[in-house]
């Protein structure tokens, strides 16, 4: 886990102009290596104020960005943000989304002092409720027809978790694994 930087640009663009990938987000695949460089600058100029925090996934072993996640729309006032996270297809099935949101949530609650994460997903990304589910997130609820994303209208299946839940999950565990 670490910030997102310049030589990301086309890693970033390869994850994010794949369909495969940008299946069930609520925006369209990017056509153009621009969209990289702009992410990081942005993401650059959060990270700095506090705006949002969006941190890349580096394999250990080769040093190679798989994916990226975040926590962006902070209310302050109720210590609550959503939770956000994209993976390269090639990085599919490896458990490294499961690992990075352990760290994620682990700087929320405990740097951040978050009450709530929540997680908005489309429900026919089953892989990603699977995910959610076994950090011990709850399915709390379904927006209908919430997201038109290049004309295709889909649900939006709401997720919460709670910093007491987490605590009590990890409670006396030294890690994600138990």
């Amino acid at each position: 886990m670490r910030p997102l930087c310049e030589s990301d640009a086309e890693a970033l663009f390869s994850i994010f102009s794949d369909s495969r990938v940008t299946r069930y987000l609520s925006r369209p695949a990017w056509s153009s290596i621009a969209s990289a460089h702009e992410r990081i600058s942005l993401d650059a100029k959060a990270n700095a104020s506090g705006g949002y925090f969006r941190f890349g996934i580096e394999l250990s072993s080769s040093r190679s960005l798989v994916g990226e996640c975040s926590l962006f729309n902070f209310v302050a006032e109720s210590r609550r943000a959503e939770i956000g996270y994209t993976l390269g297809f090639d990085a599919w099935g490896k458990g490294y989304m499961s690992e990075a949101l352990v760290r994620v949530l682990e700087f929320g609650f405990s740097e951040l002092s978050l009450n709530r994460v929540e997680a908005d997903i489309d429900p026919r990304n089953r892989a990603s409720a699977k995910c959610l589910e076994r950090l011990g997130f709850r399915e709390e609820g379904c927006l209908r027809e919430r997201w038109i994303v290049n004309g295709e209208v889909s649900d939006t299946a709401y997720y919460g978790l709670l910093s007491s839940e987490w605590r009590a999950r990890l409670g006396g565990h030294h890690g994600p694994h138990g």
